[in-house]
Order: structure tokens, then sequence, then C-alpha cells
């Protein structure tokens, strides 16, 4: 009878933890796919890197200048599609307009530093 009661209680507790796996899987899918707000800035592309030990995003930074004089704002954002890496990399140092969607509560930095990833990039003349 105790062989049988071992049994249950570990399947139990692998049916407790395939749950709550498959709860954290479709947390992070809702997360990535939907947009808390979306938008554009424009602004003079200052930065774009690799970064990470072990997982690998693109962060770059976008130098927004409000008035002549004033102090540049910063915006720090991430890139998730190589298509655009390639076009903001061929664009750096250049004043660019990006469109992004705002993720809020990815659980890690595996999936970028900031909650900003871009979608598009838009050379300004």
């Amino acid at each position: 009878m105790t062989n049988l009661n071992t049994s249950k209680v570990f399947k139990t507790f692998f049916l407790v933890v395939l749950g709550a796996l498959a709860l954290f899987a479709l947390y992070i899918f809702i997360a990535l796919n939907w947009s808390y707000s979306t938008g554009e800035r424009a602004g003079f592309l200052q930065k774009v890197s690799n970064k990470g030990w072990i997982c690998k995003t693109w962060e770059g930074e976008l130098s927004l200048v409000a008035m002549p004089g004033a102090a540049p704002e910063k915006f720090l954002f991430t890139v998730r599609d190589e298509a655009i890496v390639q076009k903001i990399t061929a664009a750096a140092g250049k004043r660019v307009t990006l469109n992004y969607e705002q993720h809020k509560g990815l659980p890690t930095s595996c999936f970028g530093d900031t909650d900003y990833f871009v979608t598009g990039v838009t050379e300004i003349e």
C-alpha cells in the first residue's frame, strides 16, 4: 500500500510542476504578444549593442532633443528582429524615428533590458 501512495505523491507532484510550468509559459507568451502601449520616438541614434552573458539581446539608445540647448533625454530600447537590427545599425549616428511596443511584466532580462521593443525604424532626411 505504501508503494501505491508514493506513486500517487510523485504523480501529483509531477502534475503540479507541469501545470506551473505551463502557466508560466502562457504568461510569457501573453506578455510578449500583448503590448501595453505603442508609439514612436524621434531622435539621434547613439548606440546599438548586442549585450548579455547567457541571453544575448540587442539594446540601443536614442538621444531625444526637445529644445536647443536643453540636456538630451535618452530613450533606451530593445530590438528582437534581426532585420530591424540591420536597419538600425546602418542608421547609427543619424536622426531616426523608432516605432515601438511596450511590454510590461517580462520576468527576466533574457527578453531584453527594457520594456520598449522596436518594431520599425525610419531614417529622417
